[in-house]
């Protein structure tokens, strides 16, 4: 059973899209739910889906009623490069416009898809429909991620990542320059009030730490610096909401305010370029590194930076 209390972001709406975006389905398979008694709204058995929340009513789904959806399949077409790999582990390099894993609207040509040509027994390893992936990256984001090989390395690593033991550094270049050229941004992550679709800084929002450091700053064709982003905690858009928070979105991201003249890269300019953590198995210690690929090097390349001026 899921349990959520509903936000002020989700104030209003449809029991059906609700539902959807808890249990990460289809609309069609949340209304399906729905109409099958999987759904309780205020201790209440509740089968009408297009029905309108208020915030702080609270939800109890029986996920096991979603409708059965096919698991993932093997696909040796996906592209993405493997830089380690031994029993129990698996570390990718995923280029942008990758999905991680099978969702609505993404059925197959993700990540999953493709590990499981090279490695099969994953499909037994933590969820049926994402197996062994213990971390993600957005669709437009590139770069590395672990995934587990076996069920006692996914167990770990899930540990690991709850106990924020994993060291996860990200290559990021912003509009502006910060005022700092160290700082860490707390501030809690959460559905935007004004788009569910969206994340945002809200109150009642779940804990977010993000560390950066100003790498170099340009100011040719405009104002703009290049960060190194360190997470302490691993929310949902965290990078790029909390840098928008500050007045400082990621160059190319839409969703946060990040598109705008001067520098146009085909995606939001963030690359996972670090991954740093003990094995789950052997305790040795691991690091890996992943150099920024060549179409977020050439925007940065065609900047100028305050040391040339």
């Amino acid at each position: 059973m899921i349990t959520e209390t509903i936000p002020a972001a989700l104030g209003g709406e449809r029991l059906d899209r609700i539902v959807s975006l808890i249990v990460d389905c289809s609309r069609s398979d949340a209304a399906a739910l729905v109409a099958a008694g999987g759904v309780e709204v205020d201790g209440e058995p509740f089968a009408v889906g297009k029905a309108r929340l208020r915030e702080g009513q609270v939800v109890v789904i029986d996920e096991s009623l979603v409708p059965t959806v096919a698991l993932p399949e093997a696909e040796a077409a996906v592209q993405f490069t493997v830089v380690h790999t031994d029993d129990d582990i698996i570390v990718v390099d995923k280029p942008a416009g990758l999905v991680v894993h099978p969702g609505a609207g993404n059925q197959s040509g993700t990540l999953v898809n493709g590990l499981l040509a090279l490695f099969p027994e994953i499909a037994a390893v933590g969820e049926s429909h994402r197996p062994g992936i213990v971390h993600r990256l957005d669709v437009g984001t590139s770069g590395l991620l672990v995934v587990a090989r076996t069920q006692r390395a996914y167990d770990a690593l899930v540990a690991a990542l709850s106990a924020h033991d994993v060291g996860r550094v990200y290559r990021a270049l912003v509009w502006g320059h910060p005022a700092n050229q160290v700082g860490v941004i707390d501030a809690p992550i959460g559905r935007d009030a004004r788009d569910p679709m969206r994340m945002a800084v809200v109150v009642a929002g779940k804990p977010a730490r993000t560390h950066y450091r100003v790498l170099k700053e340009y100011v040719i064709p405009t104002d703009a610096a290049a960060l190194e982003c360190r997470l302490e905690t691993g929310r949902t858009h965290q990078i790029r909401v909390h840098l928008a928070a500050i007045g400082h979105p990621v160059v190319g991201d839409a969703s946060y305010g990040g598109v705008r003249t001067g520098i146009s890269p085909t995606r939001p300019f963030l690359h996972a370029a670090a991954l740093e953590f003990t094995h789950p198995v052997t305790g040795a210690s691991l690091k890996f590194a992943s150099e920024l690929p060549s179409d977020l090097a050439e925007v940065e390349a065609g900047l100028t930076s305050t040391e040339n001026c």
